[in-house]
């Protein structure tokens, strides 16, 4: 009886182990058509349509954060870094449209009242992923003034009236342009590397960490470059649009930026 009974118990531990080690199996990543970036803008056009106000909302603030940002840093240099760090806080800030995408596309539906919310799913790994967005953009703040002011400028700071007269008119204008492009890429692709997945993974599963959606981000750039890299240039290309509207074109786009991001998610990491 006392074999029996220890052999029972060693089954029902190995069970209880073989569930453990399922449920906490590491992420796998699926490989997607290089053009898969476009069906991913169709699929979140889909969302866009069918909650506009919600999706809406969240453009319109982040166009607002903009303008604010546009209107009251009057060095070039300040702004320039802002305008460029929009593309690095994206993601976190997006956190409400991955949810009005997750809400569609699990049946439920969809108030903007409970999507500002959306981050409670999994407070300490989102918390802690936009600790990590917040150290980033300062850094990269401080990198942009050095690049503008300290290693082109020595003048001073230029004004954001100037600051492109200078750039065409000086013998370092091109210079200046590939080195704050460099550096600016740089950190774009830590960010987009890190961040790709991760943040739509974070609030589709309470259980996930940080660590673990910021490498399976990583491995999702690695085994789709080509796709991935396709989506960060949509991406840039998007943002820089709706920049140059005078910010209003942010009010469509990034909410279509987030929720392509969230299928774009859904296809490239297995449930």
């Amino acid at each position: 009886m006392t074999t029996n009974t220890t052999q029972s118990m060693t089954g029902g531990d190995m069970a209880q182990s073989a569930g453990d080690v399922q449920e906490y199996r590491f992420p796998q990543v699926v490989t997607v058509a290089p053009g898969a970036p476009w069906r991913w803008l169709r699929k979140g056009l889909e969302d866009f349509r069918a909650a506009p106000l919600a999706s809406a909302f969240y453009g319109a603030v982040l166009a607002l954060m903009g303008m604010v940002l546009a209107n009251f840093v009057s060095d070039a240099a300040y702004e320039l870094a802002f305008a460029t760090g929009f593309l690095l806080v994206g993601p976190f800030l997006a956190m409400g449209i991955y949810e009005i995408s997750r809400r569609r596309e699990s049946g439920q539906p969809v108030r903007l009242g409970e999507t500002l919310t959306a981050w409670r799913a999994n407070v300490p790994a989102i918390g802690f992923y936009a600790i990590i967005l917040t150290l980033l953009m300062a850094v990269w703040i401080r990198v942009s003034v050095v690049v503008v002011v300290a290693l082109f400028f020595e003048g001073g700071v230029p004004t954001v009236q100037t600051l492109f007269r200078d750039i065409l008119g000086s013998e370092n204008g091109l210079i200046f342009l590939v080195a704050y492009l460099a550096a600016g890429a740089g950190f774009a692709l830590l960010v987009f590397a890190s961040s790709v997945v991760s943040l739509p993974m974070l609030l589709d599963r309470p259980r996930m960490d940080t660590l673990t959606a910021m490498i399976t981000s990583f491995n999702a750039l690695r085994t789709n470059f080509t796709p991935m890299l396709l989506w960060g240039i949509v991406i840039v290309v998007l943002t820089a649009l709706g920049l140059a509207a005078l910010y209003l074109g942010l009010i469509v786009v990034l909410p279509l930026i987030g929720h392509a991001t969230w299928h774009a998610y859904r296809e490239v990491v297995k449930p």
